[in-house]
C-alpha cells in the first residue's frame, strides 16, 4: 500500500513537473513566435513607407521640386523660406501644369491666372478644407458683427464734411465742378493712386 502510494506520488509530482515544463516551452515558443511576427510587420511597414508615394498623401509639405505634373496643392511659398502666401482661402487649390525640373514652375492658381513660383519654395498637398463656406449666408444683421465686420456706409450717402464723395445733389461723386473721381475718405484716388510718372515730351 505504501508503495503504491509512493508510485502515485512520484506520478503526480513527474506530471506536474512536465506540465510546468511544457508550458514554458509553449511560452518561449509564443514569445519567439511573436518577435518573428513583429519584426516581419516592421519589415513590412518600412517596405511599404519606402514604396508609399508621397504626393499622394494630402497635407504633405514639400518643396515644389519634388512634386509631380498635375498635383494639386495650396498653401505656396512665393520666396523660398518667406512662409504660404497664395492659395489658403476656404476650399481652394492650384494645379502644378508642368514638371519642376528646372528653376521655375508653371502653376494655374483659382483665378485661372498662371503663375511661374520657384522650385524651392514649399506648398501643401490638396485642397484647403470648408468648400461651401462661401456659399454661407448671414441670417442676420448682427450676425456679421459676431464675426467682427463693421457696417459700410457709401460716401455717396454722406455729408461733405464725412466724405470727398458727399454732399451735392443726386448721386454725384465729383464735388461741384473740380470733376474729381473716386476717392477715398482720405482724399486719395481709389483706382490707380496719384500719378507718379513724369510726363515723356516726344521730340
Amino acid at each position: 500500500m505504501a508503495l503504491l502510494r509512493g508510485r502515485t506520488a512520484s506520478l503526480n509530482l513527474f506530471n506536474r513537473l512536465l506540465h510546468q515544463s511544457f508550458r514554458a516551452s509553449n511560452r518561449n515558443l509564443s514569445s519567439v513566435a511573436a518577435n518573428v511576427h513583429n519584426q516581419s510587420t516592421i519589415e513590412n511597414m518600412k517596405r511599404d513607407l519606402l514604396n508609399l508615394d508621397i504626393n499622394s498623401q494630402i497635407g504633405s509639405c514639400m518643396p515644389i521640386a519634388s512634386m509631380r505634373i498635375g498635383t494639386f496643392i495650396h498653401n505656396i511659398e512665393v520666396n523660398p523660406g518667406q512662409g504660404g502666401k497664395l492659395v489658403r482661402a476656404a476650399g481652394t487649390s492650384a494645379k502644378i501644369l508642368k514638371e519642376p525640373k528646372s528653376r521655375y514652375c508653371l502653376i494655374r492658381l483659382p483665378s485661372g491666372a498662371e503663375k511661374l513660383i520657384d522650385t524651392r519654395c514649399r506648398a501643401t498637398v490638396g485642397t484647403v478644407s470648408n468648400p461651401s463656406h462661401g456659399a454661407k449666408k448671414l441670417r442676420k444683421a448682427g450676425q456679421s458683427r459676431w464675426l467682427g465686420r463693421r457696417p459700410v456706409v457709401r460716401g455717396v450717402a454722406m455729408n461733405p464734411v464725412d466724405h470727398p464723395h458727399g454732399g451735392g445733389e443726386g448721386r454725384s461723386k465729383s464735388s461741384g465742378s473740380y470733376g474729381k473721381g473716386s476717392r477715398t475718405p482720405w482724399g486719395k484716388p481709389c483706382k490707380c493712386g496719384f500719378k507718379t510718372a513724369k510726363n515723356r515730351r516726344r521730340n
